[in-house]
């Protein structure tokens, strides 16, 4: 139990706290250099020391924790707010300034670091021209790729691995990945299916990291052949990468670094994926045409992926992705969830090369 005079001191802190985060957006180098790889690498690996081995996601059970005392306390406290509301209120306060405190410290700092393209030496700005250029270098690729794994252009891939392979062939992406970007060494497999997959799946979101244990949940529903990049791109945020447009390059990275020709296959698709949407959204004559070009057998891919997400597609998601555009504006994601696009930008850069 703590004291209500530590209870004051934690709701007070909650003020000063949101503000340093304010303040922490305008200064990324400062964060860079003491918290993303100050602070951060030494927490992240204790977490992953600490979790890793358990077959189970802690995170998860954290949740399900967390959801049960907030309702618990609820009932048990709801007269309380007629008897003692300021007592009430000061709970309420200490409650959300500690998990402000915890979310920031564990994580949550990331979101004020250098942005990836500066660390890169990427320009985030790309011609239409660019863009087409890549999008027809994509189609080939991946059609050579679908086409050795299928040996038919009209087939749709299947992939040959349970969950714990993709994972473990996940993490040998990484580990290859990092012989050219030394930054983006990972500690170690920590990714597990998400007990949540159901919920997850209504809500639109194939993973998450949990911040506080640093677990990779994927969606354990959706379509086999998403769980490649969407590995990926958890283990991307494991490493410190908040920004969603950040994570998805990085995953693209990994997937195509790769030894595996799935893993592969997957980024080159994934990538390809973003342009094509991008590319039918300024020139719809150039993707109509592009689509001609493309394996019957991707499209195949898309169309699956496409019908899954859409017989799970409720009310609930768009309140659900409108609250989490919230958030990430919030985090110093001025596009909000519409910076998942915006790794095109960082696609055509490096891919143009």
């Amino acid at each position: 139990m703590v004291s209500k005079k530590g209870k004051i001191i934690l709701a007070l802190s909650l003020l000063p706290q949101y503000f340093i985060t304010k303040v922490a957006k305008n200064y990324p180098e400062f964060i860079e250099t003491n918290y993303s790889l100050g602070i951060f690498p030494v927490l992240s690996k204790l977490l992953n020391t600490a979790f890793k081995w358990i077959p189970f996601s802690v995170g998860d059970l954290l949740y399900v924790a967390l959801i049960v005392y907030m309702i618990r306390w609820t009932v048990m406290n709801c007269k309380r707010l007629k008897t003692d509301l300021k007592g009430w209120g000061l709970d309420i306060l200490a409650f959300v300034s500690f998990l402000y405190f915890m979310f920031h410290l564990c994580w949550g700092f990331n979101y004020y670091r250098v942005p990836l393209h500066t660390t890169l030496n990427l320009n985030p700005k790309y011609t239409t021209a660019q863009l087409i250029l890549v999008t027809n270098d994509l189609v080939i690729k991946t059609n050579a790729l679908h086409l050795e794994l299928t040996q038919d252009s009209l087939l749709k891939t299947t992939l040959p691995y349970a969950f714990s392979e993709l994972t473990e062939i996940s993490q040998a992406g990484y580990l290859q990945l990092e012989k050219v970007y030394p930054s983006f060494k990972h500690d170690g497999e920590n990714s597990k299916k998400s007990i949540f997959s159901t919920p997850l799946t209504y809500m639109g979101f194939s993973g998450y990291v949990n911040p506080l244990t640093l677990e990779a949940h994927i969606n354990a529903v959706m379509p086999a052949n998403s769980m490649p990049t969407t590995i990926a791109h958890e283990q991307a945020h494991q490493l410190g990468y908040a920004a969603e447009n950040e994570a998805n390059f990085i995953g693209f990275l990994a997937s195509i670094h790769n030894n595996n020709r799935y893993f592969n296959y997957a980024g080159y698709k994934f990538a390809l994926r973003y342009c094509l949407i991008e590319l039918s959204k300024r020139d719809s004559e150039v993707y109509d045409s592009t689509l001609c070009n493309i394996n019957p057998g991707i499209l195949e891919d898309y169309r699956e992926a496409f019908e899954f997400w859409s017989a799970y597609n409720t009310p609930m998601e768009a309140l659900i992705k409108q609250f989490y555009s919230h958030f990430l504006k919030a985090n110093n994601q001025a596009k909000g969830i519409e910076s998942y696009s915006y790794v095109v930008a960082l696609l055509v850069d490096y891919l143009e090369d």
